[in-house]
């Protein structure tokens, strides 16, 4: 549970996502990470077809970590058809190629895909089969398309929790917003364009005073280099303050008119 925000728990119950169908899953350990790993996205539709050790299981529950909201609704059905009701377009997970005629997805084209489809006011289901055999042909046969992660062709398999996770994972990102990089700033914001050139127009300034910007036909370079050094540190406006109060104390010693000496 480390770093859940229980401030935020009510968000647990958000736009629906595609139902996650665990077909004879064998431990109930594995059907309770792998509920853990769709709540950490999002997914709270988990339907399970002929678990072997029978529902409800407390080993699950147990496993799942406080992802009850997943666990508590659980759906449980005797055939992968009665599991897929409801469902306009099935993902079938699989870690080798079947001799069947489908569309073979990237985990990230798989979720772009559910996307489409419940943009088109459907839904949609990822199909996962037993730890130890995968998926039945006749299961993947109900399937739209088939997923398959690009991982070392000499060592394929994933376990249970890792697909959910992974599957789920893209899920959410097909539909983040978040920006693929920020900066939290705390009690600061970006410094100007105004405030930065203030900086530069200083440190240039002492720089001259002090004689390091030389020969005289070097000094665009190097004004240009400074300026570019410090443009790439997206300096904020505390920082900015910061560094001219660095170079005023650097230099305080040396009123204008008092050179320092060569």
């Amino acid at each position: 549970m480390a770093g859940t925000d229980r401030t935020k728990k009510s968000e647990a119950k958000q736009a629906p996502g595609p139902a996650v169908i665990l077909v004879a899953p064998q431990l109930g350990e594995n059907i309770g990470t792998a509920a853990r790993a769709m709540l950490n996205f999002g997914l709270t539709d988990l339907r399970l077809v002929r678990p072997r050790d029978g529902w409800p299981n407390e080993r699950a529950r147990a496993a799942a970590s406080g992802a009850d909201v997943v666990i508590d609704n659980v759906q449980v059905f005797e055939r992968t058809e009665d599991a897929i009701t409801g469902l306009d377009y099935v993902i079938a997970t699989t870690a080798r190629a079947r001799g069947m005629v489908k569309p073979i997805l990237t985990p990230e084209t798989a979720a772009l895909r559910m996307r489409e489809a419940f943009a088109g006011g459907g839904g949609a289901g990822l199909l996962f089969g037993p730890e130890r055999t995968g998926l039945e042909n006749d299961d993947v046969a109900l399937a739209d398309a088939i997923m398959m992660v690009p991982v070392n062709p000499a060592f394929a398999s994933l376990n249970l929790a890792q697909c959910v996770l992974l599957m789920s994972y893209e899920w959410h990102k097909a539909g983040d917003r978040t920006a693929g990089e920020r900066i939290d700033y705390q009690q600061t914001r970006p410094a100007k364009k105004e405030e930065l050139i203030g900086f530069f127009e200083h440190l240039e300034g002492e720089l001259d005073r002090f004689g390091f910007l030389k020969p005289p036909e070097k000094r665009p370079s190097m004004v240009r280099n400074l300026r570019n050094m410090f443009q790439r540190a997206s300096l904020t406006e505390q920082e900015v303050r910061t560094l001219r109060g660095v170079v005023a104390s650097l230099t305080r010693r040396y009123p204008k008119g008092e050179e320092p000496r060569e």
